[in-house]
């Protein structure tokens, strides 16, 4: 029996018109929770014996603060893509874009990606709803990369602070590595690295019943389904990921940063690289960093290779996508986007 099944027989005894009214009400209220998490982070934070500007109040503001945005983030996503895969099995979601047709994916998935105001972590929902929706891996992953690199938010404050010219060329980049770097690891056929629970999910029917039995209600019950298989797989590692960036987010020593990426040597850009990846923030939170290193004299290409590492490949986004890919993929996906972060960084440098 599929899990899909399992939770149309589980929640017969609730009439039809409680999911009708319950569904939206319990949307609209998480809706309303989600906009109110900045102050009820702070409100958390004062309850501990810690100045608010110190850095054990920064780490715990972060915290409380992510940790509620990206699983409200999750639960709705799931939710969503759980009711839609019922309409459109894994199946015809490859075949529709089966063929030439997936060369116009891995750009569409990117400029989605563009569009999309998420930090990584925030990213990482959508993903797997790509991945559980039978959406070739390579297209998930140009969103997965140019989703946190290239956003509104980081875009816009660099636009601020540095100009458009340069906002716009690091546009092109992002965009360029997000379509390129999906490209290459859809070609590798790394399927086979998903975690096992994923390709089940990935390759199971939508339900044993025919696609016109399914009810509005049926749909519902599939997409809590979802809810409950994916949610409750990743949320431990949700807490564990957000839990290092937030210590990382407020002890991180800026001087330390600042003498590895001021100079001018060759190794200044794969180190910065390096220091990016343990941190975790997203671009709103990482412009200010970039603005102080540039104010201290750090090249701008080795900047902005740490401020694409610690977008795109921070360690706590790789600890939670350890709950869907096995290591040899990330290891893999680590190597494809640093290589083109490595390339922009480089040729920052040069040109200017």
């Amino acid at each position: 029996m599929s899990a899909e099944t399992h939770a149309l027989m589980s929640h017969h005894k609730a009439p039809d018109w409680l999911w009708y009214v319950g569904v939206p009400a319990i949307g609209a209220a998480l809706y309303l929770l989600y906009g109110q998490l900045s102050p009820i982070a702070e409100w958390i934070t004062s309850l501990f014996p810690v100045a608010r500007d110190s850095h054990s109040g920064e780490a715990i503001a972060f915290f409380a603060y992510d940790v509620p945005k990206v699983l409200l983030l999750l639960t709705g996503i799931v939710f969503v893509t759980g009711v839609l895969r019922s309409w459109f099995s894994p199946e015809k979601t490859r075949a529709i874009l089966a063929g030439k047709n997936v060369v116009w994916g891995y750009p569409l998935a990117s400029f989605l990606g563009v569009l999309t105001p998420f930090c990584s972590c925030s990213s990482v929902p959508l993903f797997i709803g790509f991945v559980s929706a039978g959406i070739p891996l390579g297209v998930t992953f140009s969103f997965l990369i140019a989703g946190p690199m290239v956003g509104p938010v980081g875009l816009g404050l660099l636009y601020g602070l540095v100009g458009w010219q340069i906002a716009t060329i690091y546009l092109v980049f992002g965009f360029t590595i997000a379509t390129l770097a999906g490209f290459v690891l859809g070609r590798l056929g790394l399927e086979r690295y998903l975690q096992d629970w994923v390709r089940e999910l990935n390759a199971g029917p939508v339900g044993d019943f025919p696609e016109e039995r399914l009810t509005l209600v049926d749909r519902l019950k599939i997409g809590l389904e979802q809810v409950r298989e994916i949610v409750g797989k990743v949320w431990i590692w949700v807490l564990a990921g957000i839990g290092i960036g937030a210590a990382v987010h407020g002890y991180v020593p800026e001087a330390v940063m600042l003498r590895i990426m001021g100079g001018d040597a060759w190794w200044s850009v794969p180190a910065a690289v390096v220091v990016g990846v343990p941190m975790y923030t997203n671009a709103a939170g990482v412009i200010p960093i970039v603005e102080a290193l540039l104010d201290k004299g750090a090249a701008l290409g080795t900047t902005l290779a740490f401020m694409m590492s610690v977008i795109a490949l921070s360690l706590p986004e790789m600890i939670i996508l350890k709950q869907v890919l096995k290591l040899r993929l990330i290891e893999i996906f680590i190597a494809v986007v640093a290589a083109g972060i490595l390339a922009t960084g480089y040729l920052f440098n040069i040109l200017l």
